[in-house]
């Protein structure tokens, strides 16, 4: 395994290669948002964090039976780095992986994979369709309808925020900051 740092052009190509389904694509690239904005917020590696965003799920379509699992060959045949391919792991902790979220990265990945779920969601039962008009309180009252969304699992972004010791309201708040700024790439302009 490698000292090799991807770049976000070869993560999109890899990312283009592995899935096909444009829900997912654009999944993905809401997650990267989300992560660039909190390495900002945090004075982190943007550049990491949104690569990992951004092929969190890289294993999902092809090998749904081996995710967070195939995605460890993938890209250690590629040379990625260790904590890069441990980051992706972790986000299925307690589902499909037990690779637990120990750094800031991971848990952050781990929390807001699913809640950008929710928010997409919550985005598209509005008139507008657009995440624009979505505000915390409005992603909170879906919150408690447990059949909107239901795949949506919120223990573990319970769980993520708790990890991470932040307040659930700005974690979406931050959440939402970060899918708006590619609104128009993920349809929900």
């Amino acid at each position: 395994m490698g000292d090799h740092i991807p770049t976000r052009e070869e993560a999109f190509e890899l990312l283009q290669e592995y899935v096909k389904d444009e829900n997912l694509i654009r999944h993905a690239l809401a997650v990267e948002s989300v992560m660039l904005h909190f390495a900002r917020l945090l004075g982190e590696d943007t550049n990491k964090w949104g690569v990992i965003g951004l092929v969190h799920d890289l294993d999902y379509e092809m090998y749904p039976e081996e995710h967070c699992i195939k995605v460890k060959e993938i890209l250690a045949e590629r040379g990625w780095p260790r904590d890069y391919i441990r980051a992706i792991q972790s986000h299925g902790w307690q589902i499909c992986s037990d690779v637990e979220p120990i750094e800031k990265m991971e848990k952050i990945l781990y929390t807001i994979d699913e809640l950008t779920g929710l928010i997409v969601a919550t985005a598209l039962v509005r008139p507008s369709k657009s995440i624009m008009d979505v505000k915390v309180r409005s992603v909170k009252k879906k919150w408690n309808q447990r059949s909107f969304a239901a795949g949506a699992n919120r223990e573990i972004i319970e769980r993520g925020a708790k990890m991470l010791d932040m307040d659930l309201n700005d974690i979406i708040e931050e959440t939402l900051e970060g899918m708006k700024k590619v609104a128009q790439d993920i349809g929900l302009a």
